[in-house]
């Protein structure tokens, strides 16, 4: 909201400047003390998108509570970010430190993808 939702957006908003819109992705819960649409109930709100295994989505669709959730209690999410960095676990550090794990899967994913692709085109070029 700080960003987005200033005079200065706005105005860039009138030169194509869009909304960066975070996603959310894979958000099952995985465990099995929780409630089964958690993530997906948790994080609703505006300008957000949210990707989930078919599981959740019927789950969602069949139980889930549809509701602007994601601006609930930013005070404890403060309170809470406060005690992990007293405790030693900085947020910066672990949100780059995933960031860059996740980077990693993606480009792995690529690169492997593209050596599937050229094994395949190999056999057909010898099979010729």
């Amino acid at each position: 909201k700080k960003i987005f939702y200033t005079p200065r957006f706005e105005s860039l908003k009138h030169v194509g400047a869009h909304v960066q819109r975070p996603l959310w992705a894979s958000t099952s819960t995985k465990n099995p003390a929780y409630r089964d649409v958690l993530y997906a109930e948790e994080l609703i709100g505006p300008d957000t998108v949210d990707t989930m295994p078919l599981e959740t989505v019927q789950n969602f669709r069949d139980h889930g509570q549809v509701s602007t959730t994601i601006e609930n209690d930013i005070a404890g999410a403060h309170a809470t970010l406060a005690a992990l960095e007293e405790i030693g676990i900085h947020y910066n550090q672990v949100t780059q430190q995933l960031q860059d794990e996740g980077v990693q899967k993606f480009a792995d994913s690529f690169h492997q993808l593209f050596k599937g692709i050229e094994s395949k085109k190999e056999a057909i070029q010898a099979a010729l």
